[in-house]
């Protein structure tokens, strides 16, 4: 099946010389100069990945963003950000809304390829068959299927992945480092304060059931059961 990615980005230029490599490793692909034109598209099909502009006319990056993050069908969607804003703020909100990773212009193709096929490699990775249940919550590690008192949730990968790994090794502390060296095993340099964010992300998705993810001070965090 061929996968498709689609790009968000109102500079022909770069959007074009993306598209060019992302075609060359036989992707199909999709440009959209505008927010709207892209919103308007999803609603009747989902791509497997987007790489999205935050400075776009119109509707922006990020209030593309939290439109996919807030609606179910899409909510799981991979997305790259692709953009000049790279302060630590600009990072950190746009991993708070959900994007899985985060590219700062002016970038490397190859290395923009390299998160490319990582992002969708990690969103097709299979897990072993368990099923981990702690009171109402469950976490399917083969489906990637996480419940709240019977309600599936939206997860972005890396919020699964940390779930899956605290869930599994109950009472078990985890440094940021050991998070992120079981989570992202790509190009990318990862910060401490990325899993942090991801973490309160993910404490907030599943409510009440967040209280068992205990950070642990100076260290990581544990889930205690």
């Amino acid at each position: 099946m061929v996968r498709k990615i689609w790009i968000v980005e109102d500079e022909p230029d770069i959007a074009n010389l993306v598209a060019h490599h992302v075609r060359k490793e036989q992707f199909e692909v999709n440009i959209f100069h505008n927010g709207e034109s892209f919103l308007e598209s999803v609603e009747t099909e989902v791509p497997d990945l987007v790489i999205l502009d935050l400075m776009l006319p119109g509707v922006s990056g990020l209030e593309i963003c939290k439109d996919l993050m807030g609606k179910e069908r899409t909510q799981t969607t991979p997305i790259i950000m692709l953009t000049a804003r790279g302060t630590e703020a600009d990072i950190v909100l746009g991993l708070e809304l959900g994007a899985d990773d985060y590219v700062v212009k002016p970038f490397s193709v190859s290395e923009l390829m390299a998160r490319i096929k990582a992002v969708l490699r990690r969103s097709e990775q299979p897990g072993d068959g368990k099923l981990i249940t702690v009171d109402g919550l469950s976490v399917d590690l083969e489906s990637f299927e996480v419940k709240v008192d019977g309600k599936t949730l939206g997860l972005t990968y890396a919020e699964f992945r940390i779930l899956s790994l605290l869930i599994s090794k109950p009472d078990r502390v985890f440094t940021r480092q050991n998070i992120i060296d079981g989570i992202w095993d790509d190009y990318r340099v990862v910060t401490s304060k990325t899993v942090d964010v991801h973490v309160a992300h993910l404490r907030k998705k599943i409510g009440k059931y967040g209280e068992h993810i205990k950070t642990v001070r100076g260290v990581g965090y544990k889930f205690e059961a």
